[in-house]
């Protein structure tokens, strides 16, 4: 099993939204997804639940850092859902050790049992974060291309308790940055710009696109986006035509860091598929 971790400093950059297509998409394909909500916001629980396509872990992601897990639910995709409990770990310093190592523990029993795992977490830099990061494959960062946003690239990188770097040197070497993901990309001069900026001074954390030209890996804003976050509808699957122009746009990012967890297998094409819970 693959485990990515989906992580920004800054709330309200989309990252929820990446994550829930990227765990239809993931299970779509036929990988066995396990999806972890340690965001006590449940900005992911919320439309996977709602989708019933995931079947429902009996615990809260605050029982995978807290204790031991018996089992989880024989199924191929399965949400493990988010609770405002995540909200006291942090004022427990003295279990923050323990916490990371139930997490590792919870996540290497799950290795044979699942593909993937998706890990959305909250934009506060605290022991969950922290606990994720550790125990990782992968970690992608969503951002907004606004100043604040390619300022706080920085914090992604070299925070002195959640910094890439940071895990990677002292706790988890194998950890790698897939890159940055710029998200509600919107075609007005200013974001043009401001996305020529980030190319120019972090290319090499941006994600290549495969073909013709240098083209980044972005999701653009779209309103049938939120609107398939609100609902639980699978994007792709939405009768809408805007919901088709937008899935059009987003299909090559999504499908671009699907390839990166792992290799993808043959698939059938997503018009009118259906992936059901066992």
């Amino acid at each position: 099993m693959k485990t990515l971790v989906l992580a920004n400093q800054k709330g309200g950059v989309g990252k929820s939204a990446v994550a829930t297509l990227l765990a239809h998409y993931l299970a779509q394909q036929g990988r066995r997804v396990l999806a972890v909500d340690l965001d006590h916001q449940g900005n992911l629980t919320r439309p996977l639940q709602r989708s019933q396509r995931p079947v429902m872990a009996g615990v809260s992601s605050e029982r995978l850092l807290t204790g031991a897990v018996a089992s989880m639910p024989d199924a191929p995709f399965v949400l493990v859902p988010s609770d405002r409990s995540l909200l006291s770990l942090e004022r427990q310093p003295t279990l923050h050790t323990p916490f990371a190592r139930h997490l590792r523990a919870f996540l290497g029993a799950m290795a044979q049992r699942f593909d993937v795992c998706i890990v959305d977490t909250n934009p506060n830099p605290d022991i969950r974060v922290i606990a994720a990061l550790a125990s990782a494959d992968f970690v992608l960062s969503p951002i907004q291309l606004n100043q604040e946003s390619l300022e706080g690239v920085n914090g992604l990188l070299n925070h002195d308790r959640v910094g890439v770097r940071k895990i990677k040197a002292v706790l988890n070497p194998k950890l790698h940055l897939i890159g940055l993901l710029p998200t509600l990309v919107e075609a007005t001069p200013f974001q043009r710009a401001n996305f020529v900026q980030i190319a120019e001074r972090f290319h090499p954390l941006l994600i290549p696109l495969a073909g013709p030209g240098k083209q980044y890996a972005s999701i653009p804003r779209r309103s049938a986006v939120a609107e398939a976050q609100a609902s639980g509808e699978v994007l792709w699957e939405m009768k809408k035509s805007a919901a088709r122009d937008a899935w059009k746009d987003i299909e090559p990012a999504v499908a671009t860091l699907a390839q990166a967890v792992g290799p993808v297998a043959a698939r059938e094409p997503m018009e009118g598929h259906h992936v059901t819970a066992a």
